[in-house]
């Protein structure tokens, strides 16, 4: 296939948050900047998601909102309706490559005539590898970490996830508090980023999705007994208040306890001139530059002497680096180069299966 040929890309997006989010949603924030940075390049794009039409792609809704229901017994169920609904809709449109995004979707990949790539977001357990080495998709990682953890699975690229640089307020100017931000769960480190407030007297602002039963029970347990006035829930927040969060505190506090395959917020903190504090899990070291745009620190008594050092970061190295290393374009270009091997892989295929038979 000729480089400069256009391509038909159909995006799935998974059911439970529109293409783009208002607020919480990481990959539905990946797939939207994909959606227009494919689109923007001349390709044609057909998006299958739940809610309204938010991106240049053309959407096929497969709900008319989000459903509810993630986190439950019935998630499984919705996400099965989603994807027979995908594949009703693929029958009615001509693409060259799906690119999926959903857990379940790979199971129908096997009778498409084009490929299908999907982008692994999460772990990968045991049943899940399973799943993947026997559906008939190739797979991208979207940190070397994350590839690693399974190296024997059919992986083809690792593509890290990218933002729009340039939609992300900057700021040298900071204010006195530190920012935790993502969901209501111990994997995340909510009770360590309070421990590195605490020791360094700096106020905390906890913006966190809590909205699924066991976020709730562990917010109510644990972490509610232990704010005040300087530690301060202030609930789940949309795209501006997010924005505004992140331009203005000293520091994004990430002290996770899982390998998280990639961590966007990270991205978007130092696209807004926030500095990093992280321990080294998961894709911490392929985004954050210890000593540069960040720190990085194995325990929390090093997280707590990186905080009280965390002015020697400059918020404008930290977004050059951002936009050099993590803005949608090279993200785009990373998938526009796997279709089009994947094309060709499939053609090539094809032509070998017809001389043989």
């Amino acid at each position: 296939m000729s480089p400069s040929a256009s391509l038909r890309v159909a995006l799935v997006a998974p059911p439970w948050f529109e293409v783009p989010p208002d607020g919480y949603g990481g990959i539905e924030q990946m797939v939207g900047e994909l959606a227009n940075g494919l689109t923007a390049l001349g390709h044609t794009v057909v998006l299958l998601a739940a809610g309204d039409d938010r991106t240049d792609a053309t959407l096929i809704p497969t709900f008319d909102e989000p459903p509810e229901g993630l986190g439950t017994r019935e998630a499984a169920t919705t996400e099965l309706v989603h994807a027979a609904r995908v594949a009703d809709a693929l029958e009615r449109v001509q693409v060259d490559v799906v690119h999926d995004h959903t857990f379940v979707g790979p199971l129908l990949a096997r009778e498409r005539s084009v490929p299908t790539v999907l982008t692994v977001h999460g772990p990968i357990e045991d049943t899940t590898a399973e799943l993947y080495a026997e559906s008939d998709v190739s797979l991208v990682a979207i940190s070397d970490s994350q590839r690693m953890s399974r190296p024997r699975l059919p992986w083809i690229a690792t593509v890290h996830n990218g933002i729009d640089v340039d939609r992300h307020p900057f700021s040298a100017e900071k204010e006195p508090y530190f920012l935790f931000l993502g969901r209501m769960n111990p994997d995340k480190g909510v009770e360590e980023a309070i421990s590195i407030a605490r020791a360094t007297r700096t106020p905390l602002r906890i913006a966190a999705k809590c909205e699924e039963p066991v976020e709730r029970e562990y917010f109510e347990q644990r972490i509610e007994p232990m704010l005040d006035a300087e530690i301060r829930y202030v609930g789940p927040v949309g795209t501006d208040e997010k924005f505004d969060l992140l331009r203005s505190a000293r520091a994004l506090l990430f002290p996770i306890q899982w390998e998280e395959p990639f961590g966007l917020v990270m991205v978007e903190a130092l696209a807004c001139g926030t500095p990093v504090i992280a321990t080294p899990r998961g894709s911490v070291p392929e985004i954050v530059v210890d000593g540069e745009t960040g720190f990085i620190a194995e325990d929390v008594d090093g997280l707590i002497d990186s905080a009280r050092r965390i002015d020697e970061i400059d918020p404008a190295a930290c977004r050059r680096d951002v936009r050099d290393r993590f803005d949608t374009s090279g993200m785009t270009a990373g998938y526009e180069a796997v279709y089009r091997a994947l094309i060709d892989a499939t053609r090539l295929r094809a032509v070998g299966e017809t001389k043989l038979a």
